[in-house]
C-alpha cells in the first residue's frame, strides 16, 4: 500500500511546495489563488501595469513581493 504526505492546502503557498521551501516566482494561475482571482484578472492588473510580470523564456511569471505589493496598496487606510 502506497503511503501519501496529507497537506493542508495554504492559500498563499503555490502547490507542490514543501514546508520551509517559498518560491519567488509565481505562475499566473498560482498569483489567480493567492489573491482569490481570475487569470483573466491576473492578466487585467498585469495590461494595466499595476502588477509587474517577469518573462524567462516564453512564460509569465509574478514576483511574490509584487503580490505583497499590490495587497498593501489595495488596504483601505480608514479613521
Amino acid at each position: 500500500m502506497e503511503h501519501r504526505e496529507h497537506r493542508t492546502t495554504n492559500p498563499g503557498v503555490p502547490p507542490n511546495t514543501s514546508p520551509g521551501q517559498a518560491r519567488r516566482l509565481l505562475s499566473l494561475n498560482e498569483a489567480a489563488t493567492v489573491l482569490g482571482l481570475s487569470k483573466v484578472s491576473i492578466r487585467r492588473l498585469i495590461w494595466r501595469a499595476e502588477l509587474p510580470v517577469v518573462r524567462i523564456t516564453r512564460r509569465l511569471q509574478v514576483d511574490v513581493r509584487d503580490l505583497e505589493r499590490l495587497i498593501e496598496q489595495a488596504k483601505d487606510r480608514i479613521g
